[in-house]
């Protein structure tokens, strides 16, 4: 991390998520995350944290089931959106603007900490490991879904990276979707670390690939702020080599979109 601007760095993360409309992005891929929190068990007046909450995707139905929910993430915008969300529904959710890596509540604030395609974003590890376990009382639990290197997702970041490098220095987010890695990262904090390779549930688009990726492509900040970066030839590459991807892993045979998106499971308890 050596010669790095953090704040600079930082500042083009936030940039990034607030670019395109992640909001709208994040409808095809709610069902899902509904799912994943249901299977997680987590029980009514839980004091339950999403870090990376995007547009509320997990806290909202959370809080529908009557856990004492607060999301917080690095865009202004989406937080601004779950909470109009929140208020029209009348939920007692709180979103709060803040960064993995020193996350804006006291020590063990929550008895259960999460983080669902979002922490793992933050471009320093260790400092976000340390804060999972701050704000997780002892013996509190810690569910994580981060994204696998080898999956369509680890995939299309690193297909991005090719056209886009990401700064140097910083470790790559899918890395999270490593077990060993996610082992060393939590095991200071962290006891009876349990991780299981999924599929993505219900991660369906009613048209073809190719309008799978004219949607990210409008509305998903990291492919909409790689594409502005690059010239037309550029654009035609990282566009063509995501079609590719995505076909690849479209379990769909109807001419809409079903995504194979395979990412970690990350279950633990606090020391």
């Amino acid at each position: 991390m050596e010669n790095m601007d953090l704040s600079t760095v930082k500042a083009k993360m936030k940039a990034t998520w607030m670019n395109g409309d992640y909001a709208e992005f994040c409808t095809y891929m709610e069902p899902g995350a509904i799912q994943i929190l249901r299977e997680w068990e987590i029980a009514p007046g839980m004091r339950f944290l999403d870090i990376g909450c995007g547009a509320g995707q997990l806290v909202i139905p959370a809080a529908r089931a009557g856990i004492k929910s607060t999301g917080v993430d690095i865009a202004t915008n989406l937080i601004e959106h779950a909470r109009g969300r929140a208020t029209r529904e009348g939920l007692p959710a709180q979103f709060d603007e803040g960064d993995a890596e020193q996350l804006p509540y006291a020590d063990e604030a929550f008895d259960v900490v999460v983080s669902l395609f979002g922490a793992m974003f933050a471009p320093r590890p260790d400092k976000v490991a340390l804060e999972l376990a701050r704000v997780c009382r002892s013996g509190g639990q810690l569910f994580m879904g981060n994204w696998t290197p080898g999956g369509m997702a680890g995939q299309m970041f690193k297909h991005i990276a090719t056209h886009v490098p990401p700064p140097t220095g910083i470790a790559s987010p899918p890395l999270w979707g490593d077990e060993s890695t996610v082992q060393d990262r939590l095991a200071e904090g962290f006891t009876d670390i349990q991780l299981t390779r999924k599929i993505y549930p219900l991660w369906k688009y009613p048209f073809p690939v190719p309008d799978v990726i004219q949607l990210f492509a409008r509305l998903f900040g990291p492919i909409k702020g790689a594409l502005a970066k690059l010239p037309e030839a550029g654009q035609r590459s990282l566009l063509t080599g995501l079609e590719e991807i995505f076909s690849a892993h479209n379990q769909a045979q109807d001419g809409t979109t079903e995504l194979r998106g395979e990412y970690l499971e990350v279950a633990a308890t606090r020391r």
